[in-house]
């Protein structure tokens, strides 16, 4: 059983998937006319700003939508996943995992307008949508939104709870001595304190959990780097050139290079997975597209901004050329060796990225299970899901991690579809927030010529 779901998990991650997703993202930017990089510095601003539509319909602020977005992304991903990366790609699939990032804001994009676009009002009075919605309305393809919904619900017992779990209780006995069990039994207590109040709880949560963890983490891994700062520019330049010979690989295979940092950088952001826009769609908005731009904020800070911390820190240390670590314990020892005692950074970050994932995963796959069974479901899917967080804990997940795998993969491709066949809807609803953007502009200019007479 084992060998025939590695070989699947082979077979859904395989390049076609890989190919789909990264085409996907290409082809958005090119309708959208490079959107994600003209549009980026406002796309910031809105993300960081004052929630301006708290009279909009939603049930929580742009702000706490994203950051129950990048909960979820922001994981163990960004520690353990790049350092697969590099032992197995070379440094060359950092620059790959860039370009995935880049391409993959298009694709967090299209999802995000989506998403808001044909969200609907639940029987519980709060907002559902996402892929399925937009698959079922927009294409009238029942069947495959039905898919998704299914495929999203089982992962997040894997990828959302009990394989996070078991990454919390395997660092904090490794760093600390304390039996998985505890750490599991805690762990679940205050997962069902924020996720059985629903995504109002896990919103406000997230908005004030997500800031603090991503800046600890990022400034202590930017700490490290400014200490060995001599170590950068040769670092930098074995990223971009291993990234077109695959030299770090064996047999210089520059496909594994390509391979590697794709698959690292879809599993780190999620760009095109569809799970973001089930976020997305509850956010209080008073256009699609001016949430998609905050949603595809969260590509940029989980990948560009994280995983290049990671990244280059890992590829600074060099410990991946003469080493049997792989995952967090390589990102471990790196960055112990660069700084003593940055070890803990690691640590630390592990246990507070993977928490996180649990609260942003809980809401994802409650959504599809709401799509599936109605509202009268979601108490009963919050119940079951606290319980694998326990039972993750104490568990060898090294079969979930696989499972976990599959489904992600059979989650993106029907939500890979519906962007494709929908991308035309994309293309419309971002000509029109154009247009309400340049009227804005002119009503901004028209104020302050006003407040300047």
């Amino acid at each position: 059983m084992t060998d025939f779901l590695n070989w699947l998990s082979g077979v859904v991650w395989g390049p076609p998937t890989l190919l789909l997703i990264v085409g996907t993202g290409l082809l958005l930017t090119i309708r959208l006319g490079f959107y994600q990089f003209s549009s980026l510095p406002y796309a910031l601003k809105l993300a960081f700003s004052k929630n301006q539509d708290k009279n909009s319909e939603g049930d929580i602020s742009h702000f706490q939508s994203l950051m129950t977005a990048l909960a979820a992304t922001i994981g163990t991903g960004n520690i353990a996943g790049v350092a697969t990366a590099v032992v197995l790609g070379g440094p060359g699939a950092i620059f790959w995992m860039w370009v995935t990032a880049l391409v993959g804001m298009a694709t967090k994009y299209a999802e995000a307008i989506l998403a808001v676009k044909y969200r609907t009002v639940g029987g519980n009075g709060q907002m559902a949508g996402g892929p399925m919605y937009y698959i079922e309305k927009g294409l009238g393809w029942k069947w495959l939104a039905v898919l998704f919904a299914l495929f999203g619900s089982i992962a997040a017992f894997g990828i959302g709870s009990s394989v996070q779990s078991n990454s919390v209780a395997a660092a904090v006995e490794n760093s600390f001595g304390i039996n998985p069990w505890i750490t599991g039994m805690i762990l679940t207590i205050f997962t069902a304190l924020v996720i059985l109040g629903g995504i109002k709880s896990i919103g406000k949560v997230t908005s004030l959990f997500v800031p603090v963890m991503a800046i600890f983490y990022v400034v202590g891994g930017l700490a490290i780097i400014l200490m060995n700062l001599d170590l950068l520019p040769a670092a930098l330049g074995k990223i971009f050139s291993d990234a077109f010979t695959g030299q770090a690989v064996a047999g210089g295979a520059i496909g594994a290079v390509i391979r590697y940092g794709v698959a690292r950088g879809v599993f780190s952001n999620e760009a095109g997975m569809g799970s973001a826009p089930i976020a997305a769609a509850a956010a209080k908005t008073d256009h699609p597209g001016r949430q998609a731009l905050i949603s595809m904020t969260g590509t940029f800070l989980d990948t560009i901004i994280v995983c290049s911390i990671t990244g280059i820190t890992l590829v600074m240390g060099g410990m991946y050329l003469d080493t049997d670590l792989t995952g967090a314990a390589l990102t471990t020892e790196t960055f112990d060796s660069l700084l003593p005692g940055g070890g803990w950074i690691v640590t630390i970050g592990i246990i507070l990225f993977a928490y996180s994932t649990v609260l942003g995963w809980a809401y994802y796959g409650e959504k599809c299970f709401e799509y599936l069974f109605g509202n009268k479901s979601i108490m009963i899917y919050r119940f079951v899901y606290v319980a694998t967080v326990l039972v993750g804990a104490g568990m060898n997940l090294g079969l979930v991690w696989t499972i976990a795998d599959i489904f992600n993969a059979l989650m993106a491709i029907p939500n890979l579809v519906g962007l494709l066949f929908l991308s035309g809807v994309v293309v419309a609803e971002t000509r029109s927030f154009k247009k309400l953007r340049e009227q804005e502009k002119l009503e901004e200019k028209n104020v302050n010529i006003g407040s300047s007479l």
